[in-house]
């Protein structure tokens, strides 16, 4: 920037500098032309005394070096030429200096002279005998002046180039002292500053930058953190039910078990590879839904409704283990999104609101289209979130009260799977509890701008979302097996 700053200033006093040059030659063409002009005038005067004095007689040995001498009769005819020889020269009647002068008795001009090949001045005045004497000289050019002053203007110019380039150098350096001595690490204290009024623009976006990079980095440090807790409490939660299913497989193999216990231990074996088998699909959901890999275009309408019967039907079995009714309520309003994400909002609420209920408790599901969003409100009879847990319950695998969810197989992975839906699907969630009396979700979807109506033929394909509602269905009727 300095160099730009030392060239720039440099070229602007060389511009001016020859602009100057240019500007004082024309004007001192113009005063060296008018005072040839006055000498012109002078020299014509004397010499018309003299020949009013002398006659022709006058011209007879005089020296004319730098300046030529005509004698016309009033007719125009030139009976005398210093430079030339009168006898084979034109008519000069028609000459405006001559006209002039037998006019008015004197007359001047200046043009360029077709004998000499030169521009020439002419000053002319009319005799006493009514001739007319003309005195001229060549004009001296602009060029002619040029070179006249050529050493004088060469050593100008050095003089003013280095003077230029010493002042840039300086200005240069006393522009970049106080950006170069800034500390950039903390910007904002310069803002206000009178040294730093042209730059502030720029010194705001750097301290927003600044404060955007810190901000990237606690994300990028907090994130970490999360994978590695993740990491950690996934090998922690997959641990403990290889552990059993081991201990189990162990005693079997090695006879230690009665045969009448066979089938308890088996059972217990297959619990443990169902909750194993529940958590590794709940980490790979929570992974697509971090990877965020679909993209809008595979958006569809889907009924919220209709996914909240599927999901409610889905976890009927778990709800008659858990002795827990459910019931559902509203009408069918559309959502733009995934419907796998759809779904699992709405699964893994009611399943949630399940786990954590107490004995001939409720499920409580609504759906229902507002002015300005489509509203999914999940509410339970459960123990409840205390408040100092709030906060956290979508962190993954936090759980309110770990000696229950060990006791009803939960991941805690499903809220932290509704947290990262419903941000894909651009909703809100919204949490009341009170402990002890049980907890109310209210999800808010965003209204379609513009929805597609459902085909009669698509109305199967509407109410079972896609292909993986089936698979989780399946899994159910498994389960009941």
């Amino acid at each position: 920037m300095r160099k730009k700053i030392v060239r720039s200033i440099f070229l602007a006093c060389l511009l001016v500098l020859l602009a100057s040059l240019a500007l004082i030659l024309g004007l001192l063409y113009r005063y060296y032309s008018s005072v040839q002009m006055k000498q012109l005038q002078i020299e014509s005067e004397l010499a018309a005394n003299g020949v009013n004095v002398l006659g022709a007689s006058y011209f007879q040995g005089l020296s004319t070096e730098d300046y030529r001498i005509t004698w016309i009769d009033n007719n125009g005819k030139v009976l005398y030429d210093s430079d030339a020889d009168s006898t084979e020269m034109e008519n000069h009647l028609s000459r405006e200096e001559v006209q002039q002068a037998l006019q008015t008795g004197y007359g001047e001009s200046s043009r360029y002279s077709e004998t000499l090949s030169q521009k020439l001045l002419y000053s002319a005045r009319r005799l006493d005998n009514g001739t007319v004497l003309r005195v001229s000289t060549m004009q001296a050019s602009i060029w002619t002046i040029l070179l006249a002053f050529l050493q004088p203007i060469c050593l100008i110019l050095i003089l003013a180039l280095l003077l230029s380039f010493l002042l840039a150098y300086r200005l240069s350096k006393w522009i970049m002292a106080p950006i170069n001595t800034m500390d950039l690490d903390n910007p904002i204290q310069y803002i206000g500053k009178e040294d730093y009024k042209e730059v502030e623009p720029l010194l705001r976006r750097i301290s927003r930058q600044q404060q955007q990079l810190k901000e990237n980095q606690q994300e990028l440090e907090k994130t970490s953190l999360i994978r590695q807790e993740f990491t950690a409490n996934a090998s922690h939660e997959l641990k403990t039910p290889l552990h059993a299913i081991s201990g189990y497989a162990e005693l079997i193999e090695n006879g230690m078990v009665k045969k009448q216990d066979i089938r308890p231990f088996a059972g217990k074996i297959r619990a443990e590879s169902q909750r194993m088998t529940k958590l590794v699909e709940d980490i790979i959901d929570l992974s697509k839904l971090d990877r965020d890999d679909a993209k809008e275009e595979e958006w569809e309408n889907v009924d919220l409704y209709r996914v909240a019967e599927n999901a409610i039907d889905s976890l009927k079995n778990e709800a008659e283990e858990a002795k827990v009714s459910m019931n559902l309520s509203g009408s069918s309003a559309i959502v733009y999104g995934l419907p796998t994400e759809v779904y699992s909002i709405v699964y893994n609420l009611c399943d949630n609101a399940i786990k954590y209920n107490r004995p001939e408790g409720t499920v409580t599901v609504r759906v229902a289209e507002e002015p300005d969003r489509i509203s999914l409100v999940v509410a339970d009879t459960g123990i409840g979130i205390p408040v100092e847990d709030r906060a956290r319950i979508f962190e993954r695998f936090y759980r309110v009260d770990k000696s229950h969810s060990k006791e009803v197989g939960g991941t805690g992975l499903g809220l932290s799977i509704v947290k990262h839906a419903a941000m894909n699907l651009r909703a809100t969630i919204d949490l009341r509890s009170e402990l002890g009396r049980g907890s109310t979700f209210e999800v808010n979807f965003p209204k379609p701008k513009e929805m597609t109506p459902v085909q009669p033929e698509a109305q199967e394909e509407a109410e079972e979302p896609n292909h993986a509602i089936k698979k989780r269905k399946k899994k159910t009727e498994e389960k009941k097996s």
